[in-house]
């Protein structure tokens, strides 16, 4: 009846519009507000167009998650909810409720999201693309309409890391309101309390959106609370339209206390304890951007893009084993002084990019080219003295300073271009390449460390490239296929010795290799699907050897240690039943099997080197399957979802049995369910309540080898939450 009711309204409301006196005058008759109830057809994973902007998504596997609606904690962030319907997706809980997210896909490394290129409105957030990758800036789900994601083998379009891209696409301001307000408010277990209030509009030419959100939390776990703050500016120039202009900034900043790892004893007797009560990280992240898009005809696309990521990674900690308690030293009657490491990013870059749309074989083929330059300086100072005290405190109280002070200098160009051939009307075939040619140099000072051994210059030098293909089987329907090289820069991490034992290699290879796949996506009916098989060569892995020096002492040689490879299938079907009762139905799988394994590759085993050939590759489950429903009801819907993950290694050699400290062994396998139920009032008015991980499962994603500290990291335990959602 919804649907009868709406073609009559549409019929006398045309007959209206559309009348005309002898002055062939327009005659407007205001017929009210008319509010048609019906069941809402909300689709919360899409696919991204073939031609998008000034990018070429044709042939690639990638997905679009709208969050306007979908049933999700966004406040808390679980990544396994926002990312349930993108198979393979692996979700690192790290940093407690609500902050930093920590993903990975095809047996890459999840921490901070450091294998992929991470945007926000296509603006790079990464904090040093070739120090230090990891994407410390901390957006806040509330602001963000989508996420887009793009696997490896679009790489060459934004840049040559192993993931891919991951963009956050922040909310618009509305055209026809000169002010709007929006209000997103939640409180939990565990003292959660979060608000989220922007303004945003337009006042004939110009629009802006301007957010500030706020949360605190004590934590899941003894020593574990936080307080977050996110702020946000975007304003919007439209001098025509075919020109606009967008300045912004971003800015968040979050302390959180590090609970410290825990042994599997620990873990076990009680997974809330923790083993350090004065340990704190803190990333204050500003990104400033200008965008101008100039469509310059109706075959012709320019983008424009000038940003920069500039900030602090802060930490202060007692570093030591899981083993190694941090109790009052009985000589001093004080605590033991801890170790303050700072990061600072100086990080620009600058990127022009062009499309073009021209006629080939009587069809329409397009091309993209560009050029980026990225300028960096990671100042990083660790091993500094700091204070006996217990509260975050970045001050040092040692005149030498720090350890470690280095700069970490990177300029880098990189010329890219891909053209989509229409070949025939259900045929197309991109072909691409990417030319990457830049220099880093290290100089400073490591205390342990001679200085004539630590200057260091490392040449970037790629050419990069690639080929996809899809082939159109009806309007919905179509098989794609890719294959895409890709490579990531050798990181400060890996050259930087930590200690008097360690030795760097000179001659560091950064890592190479190539992503392979092929898919088959579509709908019918009331199913929609995408399934998808992948190959993924990575090659000179970074690892340490036992050596001997020319004395014959054993040293620690970081080295390349050999190749991994990482085949699998991925596969997501969503089956979506709507009733005369004003409900509907949606159930789907979203699952991966990863094989991932070392050939070629020798690492160190105590004094040894030991040949880990066909050996797993650590943190990377063979299964990774979330299943989950919807069931929407006038205005209500309850969505349930099952996330199991299976059993990985912690390290390359596939130790089973943990270690004492907890840094090696078998991660188990864990399943959890989740609940959330809302409530859709109104347009403007909006009730919510989650619950998270409802059967109260004790378990932890992954034995970390560094920071925050090597051992156990338990995530969180059963955790409810109501959010209440109001827009003006």
């Amino acid at each position: 009846m919804g649907l009868v009711n709406l073609l009559l309204v549409l019929f006398y409301s045309g007959n209206f519009v559309f009348s005309q006196d002898d002055g062939d005058t327009l005659k407007y008759i205001d017929l009210g507000e008319i509010t048609i109830k019906d069941v809402r057809n909300f689709q919360d994973i899409k696919r991204l167009a073939a031609i998008q902007n000034t990018y070429i998504y044709s042939g690639k596997k990638n997905e679009i998650i709208d969050l306007t609606k979908k049933d999700v904690s966004l406040s808390e962030k679980y990544g396994r909810q926002i990312f349930s319907k993108v198979p393979g997706v692996f979700v690192y809980d790290m940093d407690g409720t609500g902050n930093q997210m920590n993903i990975s896909t095809r047996g890459l490394d999840p921490h901070r999201g450091w294998e992929f290129n991470i945007r926000k409105d296509g603006i790079i957030t990464n904090s040093d693309m070739y120090g230090y990758p990891a994407s410390h800036y901390n957006i806040p789900m509330e602001a963000v309409e989508k996420i887009e994601l793009v696997r490896g083998t679009g790489s060459l379009q934004y840049g040559a890391q192993f993931g891919g891209m991951l963009n956050y696409k922040s909310k618009l301001p509305p055209r026809n309101k000169e002010i709007s307000f929006e209000s997103i408010n939640t409180a939990g277990s565990y003292g959660l309390v979060s608000t989220y209030n922007s303004l945003s509009g337009t006042i004939g030419k110009f629009r802006y959106y301007t957010y500030f959100d706020k949360k605190s939390i004590s934590g899941y776990r003894r020593n574990s609370d936080s307080k977050y703050d996110a702020e946000n500016i975007s304003l919007y120039y439209d001098p025509s339209e075919n020109l606009h202009i967008k300045l912004d900034w971003s800015h968040s900043n979050y302390v959180i206390h590090l609970a410290g790892p825990l042994t599997d004893a620990m873990f076990h007797t009680d997974p809330r304890s923790s083993t350090r009560s004065r340990n704190y990280y803190n990333p204050d992240i500003h990104v400033p951007s200008l965008k101008v898009d100039w469509v310059i005809n109706e075959s012709t696309k320019l983008r424009f893009t000038s940003s920069a990521v500039l900030g602090f990674r802060n930490s202060v900690m007692f570093d030591k084993p899981t083993t190694t308690a941090d109790t009052i030293n009985a000589a001093t009657l004080q605590y033991n002084n801890r170790q303050v490491d700072i990061d600072q990013f100086n990080s620009y870059t600058n990127e022009l990019r062009l499309l073009h749309t021209y006629s080939f074989l009587n069809h329409k083929s397009t091309f993209v080219t560009g050029f980026q330059y990225m300028n960096n300086d990671l100042h990083r100072q660790q091993l500094g003295k700091g204070t006996t005290g217990s509260d975050f405190d970045l001050s040092i109280i040692d005149s030498i300073g720090y350890g470690r002070d280095m700069h970490y200098k990177t300029s880098n160009c990189a010329a890219f271009i891909e053209n989509n051939w229409v070949l025939f009307p259900k045929f197309s075939l991109n072909t691409g390449m990417r030319i990457e040619s830049g220099t880093t140099d290290l100089t400073g000072k490591i205390n342990y460390y001679p200085d004539d051994h630590l200057p260091n210059t490392i040449k970037h030098s790629f050419p990069l490239f690639g080929i996809n293909a899809e082939y159109q089987l009806s309007a919905t329907n179509n098989i794609y296929a890719g294959w895409s090289q890709a490579y990531r820069p050798v990181i400060m991490k890996d050259i930087i010795p930590q200690s008097v034992y360690e030795v760097s290699d000179k001659n560091l290879k950064d890592a190479d290799g190539f992503n392979l796949e092929a898919g088959y996506r579509g709908r019918w009916k009331f199913l929609k699907w995408d399934i998808t098989a992948f190959y993924m060569q990575y090659n000179h892995r970074l690892g340490t050897l036992a050596q001997n020096d020319s004395l014959g002492n054993l040293i620690i040689y970081r080295t390349n240690i050999g190749n991994a490879k990482t085949k699998g299938l991925e596969f997501f079907i969503q089956c979506d039943l709507y009733f005369e009762n004003k409900s509907s139905l949606s159930f789907f799988t979203s699952s991966s099997y990863m094989d991932a394994q070392y050939h070629d590759a020798t690492i160190r085993s105590g004094n040894n080197n030991v040949n880990i050939d066909g050996n797993k590759v650590e943190s990377v489950p063979t299964w990774i399957s979330r299943n989950g429903m919807t069931y929407r009801y006038s205005i209500a819907s309850i969505t349930l979802l099952s996330s199991f993950t299976s059993e990985s290694y912690a390290d390359a050699l596939n130790a089973v049995q943990p270690n004492a400290t907890g840094a090696t062994g078998l991660v188990p396998s864990y399943h959890l369910l989740d609940m959330n139920v809302s409530l859709e009032l109104t347009d403007n008015l909006r009730l919510q309540l989650n619950g998270n991980n409802i059967l109260d499962k004790h378990y932890f994603t992954k034995r970390p080898q560094f920071y925050p500290g090597p051992g156990i990291w338990p995530s969180d335990g059963r955790t409810f939450s109501a959010t209440v959602s109001v827009k003006i």
